[in-house]
């Protein structure tokens, strides 16, 4: 991971630039409400407490804040996804603002490895602050097995 600040640096209300380049998944799954992607970076915990499929969840619909607030994007959106196909799972470069972080000692246990240490709470950098809810937000997992970059933009 590329980043200009050493993660245990970050602060709430730094601004930073986010970016994944992309890489192929599989859809495995298609509801009315998600379409469910192989994920392309991390593996399975078989020690986890969690038993995660390997899967991650993009909405259907371009309104719902889940897609809007996430940070990864599928190619093509997941609406015009079918189960089969292939597509590009990544983030656009992209400005956000953290509105927190987590620590884990020991690493968080979310059923895939590594184990996040540490992970920041995101929302877009022009989300007005009274519009947050405790709901809000994506989280980047500084650990990752994902090659996200992040760069400092500004500190308020």
């Amino acid at each position: 991971m590329d980043k200009d600040t050493p993660h245990h640096d970050f602060q709430v209300g730094d601004v930073l630039r986010v970016s994944c380049p992309p890489a192929e998944g599989r859809v495995a799954e298609v509801s009315r409400f998600h379409a469910s992607v192989e994920w392309p970076w991390a593996e399975i915990d078989r020690q986890s407490q969690i038993r995660w499929n390997g899967r991650r969840a993009f909405a259907m619909s371009p309104d719902s804040p889940e897609w809007s607030m996430s940070l990864f994007k599928t190619d093509p959106e997941p609406w015009n996804l079918h189960v089969g196909d292939s597509c590009l799972v990544g983030i656009p470069e992209t400005l956000v603002r953290i509105i927190d972080i987590g620590r884990y000692d020991p690493p968080q246990d979310v059923g895939w490895l590594p184990r996040p240490h540490t992970m920041l709470v995101v929302v877009p950098a022009d989300y007005p602050d009274e519009a947050l809810s405790e709901d809000d937000g994506d989280t980047i997992d500084l650990e990752s097995a994902a090659p996200v970059t992040i760069k400092l933009v500004s500190r308020t």
